[in-house]
């Protein structure tokens, strides 16, 4: 990788305080526009802008879908921007850079009664179920990002008031409401399957994992998930994320505010959120053609 991307990256890092996932993603994207100039014969920072525009027709012309072609491009972006702002290039060759037309993709999100049938897959008369059954309550009570979940320590939730406090995207804390059965679980999971998993030993994190009190991984999550959604008969495809867009498709059906949920979620932008009245159309679009005399 170019010295100038490794800057760039700690740049990231250590003054936009990107998260671990994030830069590993850049790195990725800014890796593959190294490997393209090498094979150019350039270094990377002398790509000009007809070299970059070959480089963005050949993300597409390799499969990658227009939304992560989008995301690269945007990367690239940056990082000239950044290589301008240090006067390390006269002039930037990616200004305006064009990306493929990224058209948003639906969120897959479960119906009730997958989530019930979810819900009611972990064993709670033993440790590792019923910490299972709170991880999946609460998931689904606060719409959280699997990262944000897992982070969680003791002292960020009060059950108490029904709310949780949680560190997102950008280093921002939000605060997040939960209900009486999430609040339920996760109180007795601390009273009940914590000590019991903890064996004595200390843990600040409030999910721990069963073999030494640490932090469960996402990895570790997602298998856990994953297991539970074959139990239940759930026969799309299920992960942390899909609960989330669960959570927010179901209260914007209800009703709730789409700033409400922006909010909830953690979204910086409001079109980001917006991607699930889509969703929201979609079903009432169907209901209509269903049940409508004169279709």
């Amino acid at each position: 990788m170019s010295a100038t991307i490794d800057t760039y990256l700690a740049y990231l890092r250590d003054v936009r305080r990107m998260s671990p996932n994030t830069i590993a993603s850049y790195a990725r994207d800014l890796n593959a526009l190294a490997a393209f100039a090498e094979k150019n014969s350039h270094a990377v920072e002398a790509l000009n802008r007809r070299e970059l525009e070959a480089f963005a027709r050949q993300l597409v012309s390799s499969g990658l879908s227009p939304r992560s072609a989008a995301r690269t491009i945007a990367c690239v972006r940056g990082y000239y921007r950044f290589l301008l702002l240090e006067k390390r290039i006269p002039i930037d060759p990616a200004e305006d850079l064009r990306a493929p037309r990224a058209w948003p993709a639906l969120p897959k999100y479960l119906d009730l009664d997958e989530v019930d049938r979810l819900l009611a897959q972990p064993d709670s008369s033993e440790p590792r179920g019923l910490r299972d059954k709170a991880l999946i309550e609460l998931l689904y009570a606060t719409g959280l990002r699997v990262s944000e979940l897992l982070s969680l320590r003791a002292g960020d939730i009060n059950l108490e008031s029904g709310y949780l406090t949680c560190i997102g995207k950008g280093d921002k804390q939000r605060i997040v409401p939960l209900g009486h059965d999430a609040a339920n679980w996760v109180r007795r999971y601390i009273a009940d399957a914590r000590p019991a998993l903890l064996k004595s030993r200390k843990s600040s994190w409030l999910f721990v994992n069963a073999r030494g009190g640490g932090q469960l991984s996402r990895v570790g999550f997602w298998k856990i998930l994953k297991e539970y959604g074959l139990k239940a008969g759930v026969t799309r495809d299920i992960s942390p994320h899909v609960l989330r867009h669960s959570f927010a498709t179901h209260l914007l059906e209800r009703g709730a505010d789409l700033r409400a949920i922006q909010m909830m979620l953690g979204h910086a932008d409001l079109s980001t959120t917006q991607i699930y009245t889509h969703v929201l159309e979609a079903r009432l679009r169907a209901v209509y053609d269903k049940f409508h005399p004169r279709k």
